[in-house]
């Protein structure tokens, strides 16, 4: 149609997986494993429920907008990073977050390069900003080659990067000190870190936005802090990307249920750093579970995510195991955003007793044979 924006005729959308658990009664849910969007297989902190039935309680406050300018969650996010509170500012979810920074800092025929495969929303965001997209894919083995990424670099010479840390789907982490490397050699580039996982690595890049002005982390309080659903994130830069992000942020459009859950969660970080910590447990458990399943049917790759990234001998192979997981209420992420990830699955991590009904179903599937199931 010719009244649509001329950059968005061709795009392609990006590819939300099954959400079947919400056409479930809630009374249902608890027999089914939902490991397809990364989300926390608990619930939150306690204290987010309480601080939430106590706002429902005492009303009044559902015609009024939200308090733009929170202080305290400021002041909390301050504690928990370690960082300055003008280095930090919160949004309505990282991928709010990120549709800013392509506002901010995308124009119209822009070269954006993303190190892929990885999380394909920034992708479509980054299109509807009117970039053009480069990519440069890891290869077969899923393995980053730094030399050939630079290579892209200097040829393509990006106005912005992009990289996933840990990577998703692959679950791979580039260390701080090469992430400083690309800052200093590519200076006039500015690099779109996502930390969005790296609570289950527990490597950041954080302390880098006081020496440079071309980084910018964003982050998610959806997957570690278990409030997916609440919709929050927050970006760590410069005090200057910060003040001018913050003058074409929309300060209203997180939800008063949001902020206090969000302090709620922050108040009680200990109770995510346990989950975290069940999670790496889980995920070593579960990466050696697979790959000691006999045969060549799976192999497991090593994560620092909460996810971990399974490549299937072929595509019958894949798309058996993802039915026989289905049938037994368990639910993967099919992957296919480049040629060396079309035969993987992506398969979110929770607690070991959880990760223990997911391997052995695995384990099941390669029992009963191909034929059969």
């Amino acid at each position: 149609m010719s009244y649509i924006n001329k950059y968005l005729r061709n795009f392609k959308p990006y590819n939300v997986a099954s959400h079947k658990i919400w056409q479930v009664e809630p009374k249902d849910r608890g027999n089914i494993l939902k490991l397809d969007w990364n989300e926390a297989t608990i619930a939150p902190a306690p204290q987010v429920m309480e601080r939430l039935k106590k706002l429902i309680d005492e009303g009044g406050f559902l015609n009024l907008y939200p308090a733009t300018n929170n202080g305290r969650i400021i002041e909390l996010l301050a504690e928990y990073t370690g960082v300055s509170s003008e280095y930090l500012q919160y949004f309505a979810s990282s991928d709010s977050l990120e549709e800013y920074i392509s506002k901010l800092f995308i124009t119209v025929g822009d070269p954006v390069l993303l190190l892929w495969p990885s999380y394909d929303n920034f992708r479509l965001t980054a299109q509807v900003a009117g970039a053009h997209m480069m990519f440069y894919e890891m290869n077969e083995e899923c393995q980053f080659n730094p030399e050939g990424f630079e290579d892209k670099i200097d040829r393509k010479n990006p106005s912005l990067v992009y990289i996933c840390n840990p990577n998703n789907p692959t679950g791979i982490q580039l260390q701080p000190d090469y992430i400083e490397h690309l800052l200093t050699k590519y200076s006039q580039t500015m690099f779109l870190i996502d930390e969005a996982y790296w609570e289950f690595s527990g490597v950041t890049c954080q302390n880098l936005v006081m020496k440079y002005d071309n980084i910018l982390i964003a982050r998610t309080m959806s997957k570690a802090f278990a409030l997916a659903n609440i919709r929050f994130g927050y970006l760590i830069s410069s005090k200057e990307n910060i003040q001018f992000i913050s003058s074409i942020r929309n300060p209203k459009n997180i939800t008063t249920f949001a902020q206090e859950a969000v302090i709620g969660a922050l108040e009680n970080a200990d109770y995510m750093r346990e989950y975290v910590r069940q999670v790496r447990t889980a995920r070593a458990f579960f990466t050696k579970a697979i790959n000691d399943i006999s045969g060549d049917n799976f192999h497991a790759y090593d994560s620092q995510g909460n996810f971990v990234m399974v490549k299937c001998c072929d595509q019958l192979t894949k798309q058996e195991i993802m039915a026989y997981l289905q049938r037994n209420n368990i639910f993967i992420r099919d992957i296919n955003q480049s040629e060396a990830v079309r035969n993987c699955v992506r398969v979110s991590i929770g607690l070991q007793s959880q990760m223990e009904r997911v391997a052995a179903c695995f384990r099941k599937y390669c029992d009963i044979g191909i034929l059969n199931i």
